[in-house]
């Protein structure tokens, strides 16, 4: 039988393909793999063989999935575009290295990340060089199918492996029980005495049962161990299936030899790691699982209201902003979007964490995947597809999982090294005993217990597992974290930094009072309410509120002068509204009347903006925010926990000192500009440490992007989620000191983990080269 060069499939010689390369005669099992295989050599990648671990033979697929079906996985910004898919295929995460490296060197694309666990996929490349369908064929070129997110059930091919692991599992387990309970009889014989025909009996029926344990059970280590052996590397499976088979190997001829035969330690090695790669694909599969059901939340149907009465039913891809859509009792809500007619409640536990029921009246926003309840609700649509609030979720979660701790990547550098390294042990080992004097089984039993002892999984999942833990632990308390380097960082945070609005306070101020100053109230409200209702600020969202969107004006060239204010063009007059110094910056000098206003509103502890028509101000405009009520409680366990608090807020300083007063906090800035925020983090970390910082709007955007970790509260602005490392869904303040505490006890874990790694490798190696430790307590041992 040949052997695909690529693929690794057996054939019959008669049908395989063949080519010579560099002098030697190779074989493919189809063109599909010889193209492969040509192109990672012309790509100067073919260490992907070397390194790829637990491959399943077979030819690459040949299915394909039409290039249109790609278009709605598309998001581009400005000058790049990106895009999730889902790859099949994927066999070992040498795939994952291939895929990325390869993509890596093709023109255009800015970035690649592939995620091992859940098989998917984030590209990002520049929409003038290259476009979705390069990509498609490009990963098509290395033998993978692509599909679009939603096409593909993500968990199907973790769920084979899994299932694959535990037939073999369960295999090696059952037979391995027979061999102990007989090679019991042959311990037992060895003090007691035993008859020579029962002897030789078990014995032969021990190798019996230890023969499909070694080699099919342990098939995965034997594949692996002569893959790497091919191509020069060595990895866990050649440690483990050396072990065991030099076990076995030795029991096998002490039958005919009359020596000791160890066939238990053989089975019980492959039985114990065995059990070890279940759990840890088990771990994989449920956090596909997770994933799943996230995205199996949102409806691809919607019920579109019409003119005149009525809805029709339209696929959610079909919606855009501002369109009417109809969600009735026990319907998931399809989009992201504002109430504006009805009375319901919904259930949002699968963002938030919390069970308890949210009302939703008009006004109220709701998010899509959500369940609604009893009442018939009118939605204003807001976000669709991949901007809601769901898909970030999914996007966030799958992120956690592919991105690395730093002090991950230690241990990534160490496994590198350890299994050569550990080889040239064993055969020191065995070398050693040989010409020490020992006994020829107790030589070799030294060097097994090496080979087994020293498997590197301890290293390499001991932090992938705990960032697992600690990702999916914040999820569950309503705690979006975007990968382990996140943990890791805020696990040293010294200082949190608080913005006001909408972070210390509720984020829905009223508006209490409109002060014309030369024109009436009504003018200036509706001048007011027409600009901002294109902003994203809570205090514009208050404003625009105060007017029905059918009495607002066409507003022109509307820009967004982020700390400061917005400006845009009316019936051909460019206004101005916002804070005093956006107005003197543009040359319009606030005093007078106007200065009188504004201060007798700031006195009032309200939040005031003035409008102008670019000559002069021609009204106040003054909003009230309430305080969270569970903010002076967070500031308070921040504060225990030895960690400095500060507040940072572009509003008054009245208002930023009565907020602060309030919720405990001495330490404040006012009247800061977004790029003044950014100073405000560099001296905090000069003075405290690493920082953590708070926010919601856009305004805190360059804030949360120098912060150590950035924590954006769940109904912020896009653009403040994208630049935190963190999302709170709950927009619950005490989930700030839990976060902390989680990512301290997960680093605490990672750091007990890697020490008792290299503790065990450094104690029990020495222990194993001085023949004092069993292979089977090695196995135990390295499996646990």
């Amino acid at each position: 039988m040949a052997v695909c060069a690529h693929c690794l499939l057996e054939m019959p010689e008669e049908s395989a393909t063949r080519e010579t390369i560099d002098g030697k005669e190779t074989t493919f099992c189809c063109p599909g793999c010889r193209a492969i295989h040509g192109l990672l050599r012309s790509e100067g990648l073919t260490g992907f063989y070397a390194r790829r671990h637990g491959w399943t033979p077979g030819p690459p697929e040949s299915a394909r999935v039409p290039l249109d079906a790609f278009d709605g996985s598309v998001r581009t910004s400005g000058r790049q575009a990106e895009a999730d898919l889902v790859i099949s295929g994927i066999r070992c995460a040498s795939c994952v290295w291939l895929i990325e490296r390869y993509l890596g060197g093709r023109p255009g694309i800015l970035s690649t990340r592939v995620n091992f666990a859940t098989g998917r996929a984030r590209i990002s490349w520049n929409p003038s060089e290259t476009g979705i369908g390069d990509v498609v064929f490009a990963i098509r070129a290395l033998g993978y199918t692509p599909y679009p997110p939603e096409s593909l059930p993500v968990g199907d091919a973790l769920r084979r492996e899994a299932s694959d692991l535990l037939l073999r599992f369960g295999t090696a387990a059952f037979l391995s029980m027979q061999v102990m309970l007989l090679t019991a009889g042959l311990y037992a014989g060895y003090f007691q005495g035993i008859d020579a025909r029962y002897e030789r009996l078990f014995r032969g029926l021990c190798f019996l049962l230890a023969t499909p344990v070694v080699f099919y059970s342990g098939a995965p280590f034997l594949r692996g161990a002569l893959r790497g052996a091919r191509h020069g590397t060595f990895g866990m499976d050649a440690l483990v299936f050396l072990g065991a088979f030099s076990a076995y190997g030795y029991s096998a001829a002490s039958l005919f030899l009359d020596g000791e035969v160890y066939f238990d330690t053989a089975t019980m090695i492959l039985t114990l790691v065995l059990l070890g790669r279940y759990i840890e694909a088990g771990a994989r599969s449920r956090a596909a699982d997770g994933i799943s059901r996230l995205v199996r939340l949102a409806p691809v149907m919607a019920r579109k209201a019409v003119s005149g009465g009525g809805a029709i039913d339209i696929p959610v891809a079909s919606l855009a902003p501002g369109d009417l859509v109809e969600i009735v009792p026990g319907e998931r809500m399809p989009v992201d979007g504002d109430v504006i007619e009805g009375n319901s409640e919904a259930d949002e536990s699968m963002l938030t964490g919390e069970s308890a029921p949210v009302s939703k009246i008009p006004g109220d926003p709701v998010v899509a995947g959500s369940l609604n309840g009893t009442g018939r609700l009118l939605v204003r649509v807001v976000r669709t597809g991949g901007e809601t609030v769901l898909s970030h979720v999914v996007q966030a979660v799958e992120e956690a999982q592919a991105r690395k701790a730093p002090i991950q990547r230690v241990a990534d550098r160490v496994v590198r090294f350890f299994v050569p390294a550990v080889l040239l042990v064993a055969a020191g080992a065995v070398f050693l005993g040989f010409h020490g004097g020992s006994l020829p089984h107790a030589a070799l039993m030294a060097g097994i217990s090496v080979l087994v002892i020293a498997c590197p999984c301890a290293l390499g999942l001991a932090t992938p597992l705990a960032v697992l833990v600690g990702t999916t632990s914040a999820q569950a308390r309503g705690i979006l974290v975007r990968g382990g380097d996140v943990l890791e960082q805020a696990a040293g945070v010294r200082c949190v930094l608080f913005d006001k609005t909408g972070t210390l306070t509720v984020g829905r101020p009223r508006l209490t009072d409109v002060e014309g100053i030369g024109i009436e109230r009504e003018d200036a409200l509706r001048l007011a309410a027409s600009l901002e209702a294109s902003s994203e600020h809570a205090i514009g969202r208050a404003i625009a509120d105060a007017l029905p969107a059918s009495r607002r004006l066409p507003v022109r060239g509307f820009r967004a002068h982020p700390g400061e204010g917005i400006e845009g063009e009316i019936d051909g007059v460019r206004y101005l509204l916002g804070r005093p110094e956006l107005l003197e910056r543009f040359g319009i000098a606030v005093d007078g009347a106007a200065s009188r206003a504004y201060a007798a509103h700031s006195a009032l502890l309200r939040t005031a903006v003035l409008l102008s028509d670019g000559s002069r101000p021609l009204a106040v405009l003054a909003t009230e925010d309430a305080l969270r009520p569970e903010a002076a409680e967070a500031v308070s366990l921040l504060r225990a926990s030895g960690t400095a608090v500060m507040m940072v807020t572009g509003d008054d300083p009245g208002v930023a000192a009565d907020v602060a007063g309030k919720v405990g906090i001495a330490n404040l800035r006012a009247r800061v500009t977004p790029g003044g925020k950014r100073e405000e983090v560099r001296r905090a970390r000069e003075r405290f440490g690493p920082v953590l910082v708070v926010g919601d709007g856009v305004n805190d955007a360059p804030a949360l992007a120098e912060a150590d970790v950035g924590v954006a509260m769940g109904r912020g602005t896009g653009l403040a989620i994208h630049s935190a490392g963190a999302t709170l869904m709950t927009e619950d303040l005490l989930r700030i000191p839990a976060f902390l505490a989680l990512s301290r006890a997960t680093m605490r874990v990672i750091r007990q983990n890697l020490f008792w790694a290299f503790s065990y490798n450094l104690v029990a190696i020495p222990l194993a080269v001085a023949g004092k430790l069993h292979p089977i307590a090695a196995a135990a041992f390295m499996a646990g």
